[in-house]
């Protein structure tokens, strides 16, 4: 050997030694955010390693020639377990022949369902990172493709952008470098904030070449996200991106009619808000691109992707999902919690927290298509309360207006409803009426003002070419106005204010608002074009975007209607919330169909129209609690259902269930049976009646609950896995839910049944009913379950303040307090009160309100009024009910005096006390001698 070889080896062996100790420095950088991996089996966890091993001994191959390759995939690159595979043929069915020529695996199994024929090999060509550099707000870094994928119209050049920000939300964005396209805005926008780099939760890796990246949980290193395991794909209207999940309990993807746990056996949810009665394997109401992800030991996740376009998400059991989007950007929120109420109030600093609900909205609403006349609305109203049955609100359904045309109502039927208005207000009652977009375009001008400004004002959505875009609606021929335009939300501010100056509404109900139209895009068709006809549409009701809505190629001030479609329901609550807002002055209220994130700030929501039968009563469980994931706490379904007959039994189940709805309201179809409570048998009525009672006793709470929803992002129905993420049992359960972390309710979901299995988590639970304890060690007891009860528990260690019920909130919020003491083993107990005057703006904030706080222990309740307004004052606590007192008392002192209306159970334990009368607005002490 020459001594110029030998001089070459010694530098090959030291540039060796220094890469060794470069990858040695790199893997020990674990403690910091940000980490690069080039080995290809660094990336993988441990989980997938275990896959892949399995695979191999499965000896399941293929082998494939990418067209810019000269090499052939080994079986090496294309072994993987079944279960691991990501499709290279999701846009359209491929034979072996295409599947090979994009330089995917082809490896055929036996039937036609489940893991793909059709995969991308381990390291399938992509984009190549560059290296990250410093930004104002986080790194950035460019990402380019050598090579054009198999896509029409790919995008080449890419930059991503890193953003920390908070210590546990890291937000990474992949965007075209080259051009603009459309970034969805959320009304208000997104607060800016910053990471402390010592306190964050998250380690980010990337592979460079081809590009992924991977976040780990810092304190245990699980992997959250992985999308090294198949390409990122970036066209103009095709986006896909896939990643490996921590585990297989993931809830979300809203809104679909599922349980609250996906499924993850090779299922696809397509977001896409479309008009469509709740029923499985079809796209609903709403798009909320966000799912939440239970980890072992109790740790949580969430990720969300801000993304207005039609998106389609893959669910497989690796377990593994893969984002596609049909246009937009990829922009990623990630929430490392760490434990599932963490991931909410993350999420909810980015969309927004929900707003603060009148306090009469959590009364009774009654609704119906068909009340035909304001006399009828009237003579609803009366029977309820003349069957003592509890109504806050009656509504009108479409029938009041004249011709079906909005900001109208009938001069025959309903020519009095101002003074029907009025009359609701002078009983203490409020009224609602439904309040469609599609506006009216027929008939001579000048004799419908809202098309006519409209018109003048440039206020609709365009087609086109330019012209109005003309679809159809319940009144015929409607154009639909565009709430990206400022001018247009003027308008319909002007138009509310007009018609309430005629109807004094109480809050205004927005239908129909995907936006639905009976025609598919408009009577006179869509262009033939890429907006109509994309390269790939996910799978949507009736397989066309435009399918029961307008075309995507309709223009709006914004972007086109094929971007901004998913968000007008949110544009329009925001727009209907501020003219109410500057209309009343006084807290809105707007409930809407059609949903996108951060819809929770101005609206409530409901289900949609639900038929009438048990599985849909049974779902609307989840339903409910899925909507309180994605920051929309005031929720519930059409009590009773909407479409088809219901039966005496499950009217009565569903008023139990629904009286822990968030919002309750029975709504029912023009066709179908009277379903108003009052329309029963007297046990049927007399079992209604409880259920309201109930519900309206419990108000004072429920409204503290939305307080804590309203300003910490709390969330009010909630899972169980939220509040016992580290039992087992709790993962799946949603036929059983919580009101925030003191009341468990339990109700019956089948015909026929009297006893219910239902799960208490490890501890004591007292009946709501009768303060009976039980001792739980976690585990599934057999309660009883008569057809007048719905079985409710309260949690050991918790105050429930109550009142006393009425017909109206209006009446009850006179009433005498109660409370409901609940002691823990140690005789320990905790509880709070919000109270205001329940519909002006912004009491929190003006700090016009006040706040009390309950504790129990030492045999005694003691108030500690913290804020102090006068919202109390003239109000008492009229009594109090102790669950868990071991044994009678020799004496109760009141503020240092006895006692003499006192009862006590032994067989219950329960000390009850009453004929109190304790002014709210001061501290007070009750005392018991055992």
């Amino acid at each position: 050997m020459s001594s110029g070889s030998t001089g070459a080896v010694l530098l090959l062996l030291a540039f060796s030694l220094l890469a060794c100790l470069c990858l040695h420095y790199v893997s020990r950088l674990e403690s910091g955010p940000v980490r690069w991996v080039h080995d290809e089996q660094r990336e993988l966890s441990a989980h997938q390693r275990l896959v892949y091993e399995a695979a191999g001994r499965q000896n399941t191959s293929g082998r494939a020639v990418h067209p810019q390759t000269s090499g052939v995939y080994g079986d090496r690159e294309c072994t993987m377990a079944p279960e691991a595979r990501f499709d290279c043929g999701r846009d359209r069915s491929l034979t072996r022949g295409e599947c090979e020529g994009r330089g995917c695996c082809y490896a055929p199994l036996a039937g036609s369902a489940g893991p793909p024929w059709c995969f991308y090999p381990r390291l399938y060509p992509g984009y190549t990172m560059g290296p990250l550099t410093p930004t104002a707000r986080g790194q950035t870094a460019s990402l380019t493709r050598r090579q054009p994928s198999y896509l029409p119209r790919d995008v080449s050049s890419l930059r991503l952008e890193v953003t920390e920000e908070t210590a546990g939300c890291l937000h990474l964005t992949l965007k075209d470098a080259a051009s603009q396209r459309y970034e969805v805005h959320l009304p208000g926008g997104i607060p800016e904030s910053r990471a402390d780099n010592q306190s964050v939760l998250y380690a980010t890796e990337y592979r460079s070449d081809p590009f992924g990246f991977i976040v780990r949980r810092r304190s245990n290193g699980r992997v959250i996200m992985n999308t090294t395991v198949a390409p990122l794909l970036f066209a103009d209207q095709y986006l896909q991106l896939s990643t490996t999940l921590a585990s297989s309990l993931v809830s979300g993807l809203g809104e679909h009619y599922t349980s609250i746990l996906l499924d993850l056996n090779w299922t696809s949810l397509t977001l896409w808000n479309r008009d469509m009665a709740p029923h499985a394997d079809a796209n609903l109401y709403g798009s909320h691109p966000f799912y939440v992800v239970q980890e072992d030991d109790g740790f949580a996740h969430g990720v969300f992707l801000l993304n207005s376009n039609a998106i389609e998400v893959m669910l497989q059991p690796a377990p593994a999902l893969t984002w596609v989007s049909t246009g937009g950007i990829l922009d990623l929120y990630i929430f490392l919690g760490p434990d599932a109420h963490s991931v909410i109030r993350q999420y909810l600093s980015i969309i927004g927290r929900p707003m603060m609900p009148p306090y009469w909205s959590l009364g009774f609403h009654l609704c119906r298509w068909g009340y035909t006349t304001s006399n009828t609305t009237r003579r609803v109203a009366q029977r309820m309360h003349d069957a003592n049955l509890p109504l806050d609100v009656q509504w009108n359904d479409l029938d009041y207006a004249n011709k079906r045309r909005v900001f109208t109502f009938d001069p025959w039927r309903f020519g009095d409803l101002p003074e029907t208005v009025d009359g609701f207000h002078q009983r203490g009652m409020k009224y609602i009426l439904i309040l469609d977009p599609g506006i009216s375009s027929t008939g001579a001008p000048g004799t419908y003002p809202p098309f006519d400004d409209g018109l003048k004002r440039d206020v609709f959505i365009k087609n086109a070419t330019g012209g109005i875009l003309i679809g159809k609606v319940w009144p015929g021929p409607t154009a639909f106005p565009d709430f990206t335009n400022p001018e247009t939300r003027q308008w319909w501010e002007d138009c509310i204010r007009a018609f309430y100056a005629k109807v004094p509404v109480d809050g205004l109900w927005i239908d129909m608002n995907e936006p639905a139209s009976f025609v598919q895009g408009s009577v006179e068709g869509c262009p033939d074009s890429d907006l109509e006809n994309p390269p790939y549409t996910p799978k949507v009701v009736g397989g066309r975007l435009n399918s029961g809505t307008l075309c995507m190629s309709a223009q709006q001030k914004a972007s086109s209607h094929y971007n901004l479609h998913n968000l007008y329901g949110l544009t329009e609550a925001h727009a209907t919330h501020s003219a109410l807002l500057a209309v009343r002055r006084k807290r809105p209220f707007v409930l809407s169909r059609s949903s996108y994130p951060g819809i929770g700030r101005f609206s409530g929501v409901w289900t949609g129209d639900v038929r009438s039968d048990w599985e849909q009563l049974r779902l609307s469980v989840p339903a409910v609690l899925q909507f309180g994931l994605f920051g929309v706490p005031l929720v519930g379904a059409d009590v009773c259902g909407f479409e088809g007959d219901t039966t005496e039994e499950l009217c009565v189940r569903w008023m139990q269930l629904g009286a822990f709805y968030p919002f309750m309201r029975n709504h029912n179809d023009k066709p179908n049976a009277p379903q108003e409570p009052y329309v029963f048998g007297q046990k049927a009525q007399a079992a209604m009646r409880t259920a309201l009672n109930l519900r309206y006793s419990l108000l004072p709470f429920l409204y503290t609950l939305f307080h804590h929803a309203h300003t910490s992002a709390d969330t009010v129905a909630r899972p169980l896995f939220m509040e016992f993420p580290t039992d087992p049992n709790c993962q799946t359960i949603d036929r059983q839910f919580l009101w925030g972390s003191s009341l468990l309710i339990s109700p019956v979901l089948e015909p026929g049944a009297v006893e219910l299995a239902a799960y208490l988590p490890a501890g004591t639970w007292y009946s709501l009913h009768d303060g009976r304890p039980f001792y739980s060690g976690g585990q599934y007891l057999l309660l009883e379950a008569p057809l007048d009860t719905i079985n409710v528990h309260v949690r050991e260690g918790h105050v429930i303040p109550q009142q006393e019920p009425a017909l109206t909130t209006t009446a009850s919020r006179g009433n005498p307090f109660f409370l409901t003491v609940a002691l823990s083993a140690g005789g320990w107990a905790r509880g709070d009160l919000f109270w205001d005057d329940g519909e002006s703006l912004d009491t929190f904030e003006t700090q016009n309100y006040c706040y009390v706080v309950f504790i129990a222990g030492q045999s005694q309740v003691v108030s500690e009024p913290v804020d102090l307004n006068g919202a109390l004052d003239g109000l008492v606590l009229g009594g109090l009910q102790v669950f868990g007192v071991p044994s009678p008392p020799r004496f109760v002192l009141a503020n240092g005096e006895e006692v003499r209306d006192v009862t006590y159970r032994a067989d219950t334990e329960v000390l009850t006390v009453t004929n109190l009368a304790l002014p709210m607005s001061e501290v007070f002490t009750v005392q018991w001698a055992l």
